[in-house]
């Protein structure tokens, strides 16, 4: 449970630095993150690709929580 919060915290921070943005906040950041690597998980499993590390599952959850990211902005027509 403890590396899950890491990673979200990790890989929500990780995304708002990607997309030059401040974040939303610590815990929307590890909210975005685990929800991040939920959706980066099944994106990553349509393509075929497991994470076998945590910094494997880091880049995987930065990437989801970076789509979801994006997604929040473009809902919030901040883009």
């Amino acid at each position: 449970m403890f590396a899950w919060i890491l990673i979200g915290l990790i890989s929500g921070w990780l995304a708002g630095k990607i997309l030059n943005g401040n974040g939303y906040g610590m815990m929307a950041d590890v909210g975005l993150g685990l929800l991040g690597g939920v959706i980066g998980g099944m994106i990553f499993a349509v393509l075929g690709v497991q994470a076998h590390n945590f910094i494997g599952a880091i880049l995987m959850s930065t990437a989801g929580a970076t789509a979801l990211v994006i997604a929040t902005r473009i809902i919030r027509d901040e883009i």
